[in-house]
């Protein structure tokens, strides 16, 4: 079993779907977690309440990862709360589906802000604590196979995957010195609150059928990845990229 024991960890967009079932699993592994949220803090609580079940402490943090004045004051926050932090998880993102001649300034910029610029923030904000501290630290950063899969009417999303990527090899490089480690995982076709702003029951049934593994993800199989990159385990692990998609990108 993955063992977090006496770790402090971060989770963006934590509220529901993907980063609520890290915030989870990390629990599980013995971490206690802040569970940043923009929207839905009503979940936010469940998912502590879920932290404490597995007999770790969790704190809610209400924030817009696109805020730069927010971030710092959360990482300062857990800092405050748990005495350090040595893991986040970027996994808070924005997204607006449209045609890209219809695409609006308007969605592209706040995609950006929230999905790429968000990214930045709590990355670098997270980094310059782990540093400070001197032990090393662990950086996960939730990207998506449309990183490299140019699916239409999701430009911005695309667009914001890709420069995570490219963003982590690159913060992977310059923080070796100080041993953090960044990594990325891509989902494929995950089943979460988000992915049902967009798809019927009907329609991610049939889609379903089609995929390679002949089922979407769940939330908890990206968890444990990020568990497991997060972990002393993954030590010699840094500026990899891996994928959760069963089999979508081969298609």
């Amino acid at each position: 079993m993955i063992d977090l024991t006496n770790k402090v960890a971060l989770v963006t967009g934590a509220s529901r779907g993907i980063g609520r079932a890290t915030a989870v699993e990390f629990a599980r592994a013995g971490a206690d977690v802040t569970v940043n949220y923009r929207s839905h803090g009503d979940k936010a609580s469940e998912v502590v309440t879920e932290i404490e079940a597995a007999g770790r402490r969790g704190m809610v943090y209400g924030a817009d990862v696109s805020d730069r004045e927010a971030v710092e004051a959360m990482v300062r926050a857990t800092v405050d709360e748990f005495g350090r932090l040595d893991i986040l998880v970027s996994n808070a993102y924005y997204s607006k589906r449209e045609p890209f001649l219809d695409l609006t300034e308007e969605a592209m910029r706040r995609t950006l802000d929230v999905t790429l610029w968000g990214a930045f923030h709590s990355a670098q904000v997270s980094a310059r604590q782990m540093a400070e501290q001197g032990d090393g630290g662990s950086i996960c950063f939730v990207s998506s196979v449309l990183a490299h899969i140019p699916m239409p009417t999701s430009l911005p999303y695309n667009t914001a995957k890709a420069g995570i990527n490219h963003m982590s090899a690159t913060i992977a490089k310059e923080l070796t010195e100080h041993r953090i480690r960044s990594n990325v995982i891509e989902p494929g076709w995950i089943d979460t609150p988000g992915e049902r702003q967009y798809t019927t029951d009907e329609e991610m049934r049939e889609g379903a059928k089609k995929l390679p593994w002949k089922r979407l993800g769940e939330p908890e199989e990206i968890a444990r990845m990020a568990t497991y990159l997060s972990s002393d385990v993954a030590d010699y692990i840094t500026g990899s990229v891996f994928r959760v998609d069963g089999g979508f990108s081969l298609q």
